[in-house]
């Protein structure tokens, strides 16, 4: 290899060094119509580390004027990766620079920048194959060695039309970026116990948790406290990307408050030998501890998702569309439970986003979510009206899903800024409306500039959907960690005393009727106290608890809404944000503040006391042995504001559930009701209560590894809470936004 001098070329390079395949020199033609650059992204050397384990999980974008041409696989796990990708691309100026980026990818949260570098085509050799060796640099701060990347490069002009040939390459980026994304297959894991796991407190045992990483996929399990056996029969699913399997990394921790989490071990298991379609168990020791995992994990083929262009999707064809509705034919109930549906989502355009660069323009792109299945669509650059016609098809696991699809501005060297979002329960779409929803903010509680069209199907078997209700929800991977917020500790509050007080109301309604506040009222609770405490059998309990279904039932088909109560949990969301700074959570001064209850004044008080002490501990060095207090008081906040918020979204979902929010959900309590009323009735209370304990007992000699759940709080967890209510409601839409009139686009 001849390396060749940077002056011969005219142009001094920083950081690039280039070595040619020959002494032959080619002279370009005088005025070529096209060049095409033939690129073979190699390796990259010594990278920089952005993830915890001291790895990253690298990949490559080239950008050319601003555009984005080509992006390579992810290499989980490596800071020496090895690529041997190859690209052709079409440029019809030399003048602008091939713009390198490496990132690390992280699933669900922001890619984090591992550095750039510019290849100036103006300094290549034409027709001819030259190694280059890219220094990587972060221009905020250019003394930090990133690492260098390894290009193989060939510069050819072309002359004639190549019109068909940039559709041609066109295509073959957008179908690499589409197959980045599809996952081949499903990993469900169920971690069900630890035994003999070291001490790690002083009490003699641990409080131990599990971490578990697939390629970009992360998972953390519950804490189980004080004990070296821990149980934790939890299950989850990690997506496969690669055709090989992988490794799945595990590691356990020991929970400690207000210092840092205690090594306990780790493991991992190779998928690679795994046979689909069968569970296999594993009993794996722990490297660098002690103790034994016991893991289930079974491997299963690709679920039914996909993404393709707005010509191109299955539901519009007549044909798929009939053999997709057999499949989830009410005949087909019983095979394969957990393919309960199918949703096709096309993500049309935007309308009127937020300008999030300084030149009054965005760089759009769209990710489309639903529990843990993610996608996106590609980058339209400096506009405010994107058009993306892009249709994704999920797989549905659970009706009671929710699709999240989140509008971001990609910004160079940076996180991509927020620029909208809205929440859609699946249970909530209209089969094949093109729908103009307004953007939301983060939290789902205001809006935010811009509008997003949407044309969702969703195919569903109603028994599969009633079953998988009974069984646990599946968590999300990604979940922002608590943290102590004022104002989300007085929504709990509130929420809890309006449970409070309704039970409250309730029992003075039932006092009255003893005090005969009303002669009328206490006529009638008598004569019906008689005859039900004459008469009373168990069948009916849940025939008593059909009656306020019916009644609400009843209500609602007349015209009477019986849930005024979400406009005042809105108007309790939309007071705290306008009184509570988001970021730092103090309080803004204004007028609503001596409107408030003594509860809340009590409350504000011992946060603010706390706040103060923590300022003061912080500020004083000889009082940082207090330090790890105050990381406990802040546990405890946090504990409080979560139990506040899980006793209040109880009691909400069984109120939800009476008064008809999801009727899907009500009429499956108005079957379940009836199922036990008939059963009590004709079946014997003895027989019920034995073959519930005989099934309890044999439980766990049936199937050791089973993982326990409660169907009613399983079911509960499937009705939203009033937050949620708000959360998922549309907000109206300027008439002005039709979905079938576009707006001029308007790129810079």
């Amino acid at each position: 290899m001849l390396a060749l001098s940077l002056s011969s070329v005219g142009r001094s390079l920083t950081g690039i060094n280039i070595a040619g395949s020959s002494n032959a020199e080619t002279a370009p033609p005088a005025n070529p119509g096209m060049y095409q650059l033939d690129i073979t992204l190699k390796r990259g050397h010594n990278l920089a580390i952005r993830d915890r384990g001291g790895t990253s999980d690298p990949y490559v974008k080239f950008k050319i004027a601003g555009k984005e041409v080509f992006r390579s696989r992810t290499i989980n796990k490596n800071l020496n990766p090895v690529w041997d990708e190859r690209v052709s691309l079409l440029v019809d100026s030399l003048r602008e620079p091939l713009y390198v980026k490496v990132f690390d990818y992280d699933f669900g949260l922001q890619d984090d920048f591992m550095g750039s570098a510019y290849l100036y085509l103006e300094s290549l050799e034409h027709q001819r194959t030259l190694d280059v060796t890219l220094d990587l640099e972060d221009p905020q701060y250019p003394e930090h060695n990133l690492g260098t990347l390894e290009l193989a490069v060939t510069l050819s002009p072309k002359e004639g039309d190549f019109r068909e040939a940039q559709q041609h390459s066109s295509m073959r980026l957008s179908d690499v970026h589409r197959k980045a994304q599809l996952w081949r297959g499903i990993v469900s894991i169920s971690l069900i116990e630890a035994h003999d796991l070291q001490p790690m407190d002083a009490n003699g045992f641990s409080d131990p948790y599990v971490k578990f990483r697939l390629g970009h996929q992360k998972y953390k399990s519950k804490t189980i406290p004080k004990t070296l056996n821990p149980q934790w029969r939890e299950q989850f699913d990690f997506h496969l990307y690669e055709e090989q399997g992988g490794f799945i990394d595990i590691t356990v921790w020991d929970k400690d408050a207000g210092k840092k989490d205690d090594f306990m071990g780790r493991c991992s298991i190779d998928l690679s030998p795994l046979s689909k379609e069968h569970t296999h168990k594993f009993d794996l020791p722990l490297e660098e501890g002690e103790g034994m995992l016991v893991l289930l994990v079974t491997l299963t083929g690709a679920a039914a998702v996909s993404i393709s262009d707005l010509s191109v999707n299955i539901l519009d064809d007549t044909h798929e569309r009939h053999q997709i509705r057999q499949r989830y034919s009410v005949l087909r109930s019983f095979h394969n439970l957990k393919d309960v549906g199918v949703v096709q989502v096309k993500v049309i355009r935007s309308e009127g986003l937020m300008a999030a660069d300084v030149t009054g323009k965005s760089d759009p792109f769209c990710v489309v979510e639903l529990s843990n299945d993610r996608l996106q669509t590609h980058t339209v650059y400096k506009n405010l009206n994107p058009e993306w016609n892009k249709v994704f098809t999920f797989n549905v696991k659970d009706i009671h899903s929710v699709l999240e699809v989140t509008v971001y501005d990609e910004d160079r060297d940076r996180s991509a800024d927020f620029l909208g979002k809205v929440a859609i329960p699946l249970l909530n779409i209209q089969n094949g409306e093109r729908k103009a929803y307004a953007l939301k903010s983060k939290e789902l509680t205001g809006p935010t500039k811009g509008v997003i069209f949407l044309e969702i199907d969703v195919i569903f078997n109603a028994v599969k959907a009633g079953l998988m209700t009974l069984i646990p929800k599946e968590q999300k991977y990604i979940e922002d960690e608590p943290r102590v917020s004022k104002q989300l500790l007085l929504q709990n509050f509130n929420r809890v005393r309006r449970c409070i007080l309704f039970l409250i109301n309730a029992g003075c309604y039932i006092n009255s009727c003893f005090e005969w506040d009303s002669t009328q009222r206490s006529i009638c609770s008598f004569l019906v106290f008689v005859l039900v405490v004459w008469n009373f059998e168990l069948y009916m309990i849940p025939l008593v608890l059909l009656l306020p279904l019916a009644w609400n039932y009843i209500l609602i088909s007349s015209g009477k809404d019986t849930r005024q109560d979400f406009q005042a949990m809105e108007d309790l969301l939309e007071n705290e944000d306008e009184d509570y700074d988001k970021d730092d959570k103090v309080p803004r001064p204004g007028p609503s503040e001596d409107r408030r209850l003594p509860e809340s004044h009590i409350l504000e008080d011992m946060l603010a006391s706390w706040h103060f002490e923590w300022i003061r501990v912080m500020l004083d060095p000889e009082r940082k042995g207090f330090i790890n207090k105050l990381y406990a008081i802040q546990d405890v906040c946090i504990s409080v504001q979560n139990a506040l918020d899980e006793v209040a979204s109880y009691g909400e979902r069984i109120k939800n559930t009476f008064n008809w929010t999801v009727p899907f959900l009500s009429w499956l309590a108005i079957v379940a009701l009836c199922v036990a009323t008939v059963l009590i009735y004709y079946i014997p209370l003895r027989y019920i209560v034995l073959a519930w304990g005989v099934n309890k007992f044999s439980k766990k000699l049936r199937d050791p590894y089973t993982i326990d759940n409660n169907e009613l709080l399983d079911f509960l967890s499937r009705v939203p809470s009033d937050v949620q209510v708000v959360q998922y409601r549309e907000l109206k839409v300027d008439p002005s936004h039709s979905p079938n009139k576009r707006k001029k686009n308007n790129p810079g």
